[in-house]
């Protein structure tokens, strides 16, 4: 497990199709059974987590990523539990350069649930990761994040798009 930083703050990161990371995680930082969102980079992992991009989907991707918005879309059968919420997969693409290198060289998707106890507030910096999580991942430090919202959330079914989390992107 590996904390780095994001365009927006902190995120923990594992090997997205690994059970017992993910189960890992879900102690580490205490989020229950919600569903873990996760950064890719480009069509061939998405091919990997999803049945299918609507063209609405298409058109918010090529808008706003890399970027702070993170598409739910259909999940294909198989995955782990830990990453499906009502048949769907949460995803995004970063633009800070550490968490880009980071599923770049790792090769797949990694997660990207924010490095801090559920319910504390969200890490934006390197120390504040160690302060509320210790030794219990990896710190890959790039300096402070900018902050402010966590990535905007949306379900994007055929033509419709419905806004889960507001954030850092608006959406009309």
């Amino acid at each position: 497990m590996v904390a780095y930083p994001t365009e927006t703050f902190y995120g923990l990161g594992v090997d997205a199709f690994d059970e017992a990371a993910l189960e890992r995680l879900r102690a580490v930082n205490g989020r229950g059974e919600k569903a873990i969102s996760m950064l890719i980079d480009g069509q061939a992992m998405l091919a990997r987590l999803c049945t299918e991009v609507p063209p609405r989907a298409a058109e918010l991707m090529r808008r706003h990523w890399p970027g702070a918005l993170t598409i739910a879309l259909p999940a294909r059968a198989g995955l782990p539990a830990a990453l499906v919420s009502d048949g769907f997969v949460a995803v995004r693409q970063s633009p800070h350069p550490t968490a880009r290198a980071l599923v770049t060289r790792f090769g797949g998707p990694v997660t990207t649930t924010s490095a801090n106890r559920a319910g504390e507030p969200p890490s934006t910096t390197g120390a504040a990761v160690v302060a509320a999580l210790g030794s219990a991942c990896h710190l890959l430090d790039g300096g402070a994040t900018t902050g402010g919202a966590p990535s905007t959330l949306v379900r994007v079914r055929g033509d419709t798009v419905e806004i889960l989390r507001r954030g850092a992107i608006e959406l009309a």
